[in-house]
């Protein structure tokens, strides 16, 4: 972290409760830019795996069941 960094930090620690969470917010959305293009294609694969499934083309694995495999809870 750089110096001019941390000190941004020590400035937002100082705000309110709500002003340091709308400037996460703000931080986060910056960092996220919407992709129309991306969302069709997510749009579409997800389409395709439901029909899949549906037509018994593919099959389902439980959440527990993959948390367990990962080694993990859910």
């Amino acid at each position: 972290m750089t110096n001019s960094v941390r000190q941004m930090l020590q400035q937002a620690m100082q705000l309110s409760v709500l002003d340091r969470a709308a400037l996460v917010e703000g931080l986060i959305a910056s960092l996220d830019k919407p992709d129309n293009m991306l969302d069709i294609l997510w749009l579409k694969e997800a389409e395709d795996r439901m029909h899949a499934y549906r037509a018994g083309k593919l099959a389902a694995v439980d959440a527990d069941e993959v948390f367990a495999e990962l080694g993990r809870n859910p």
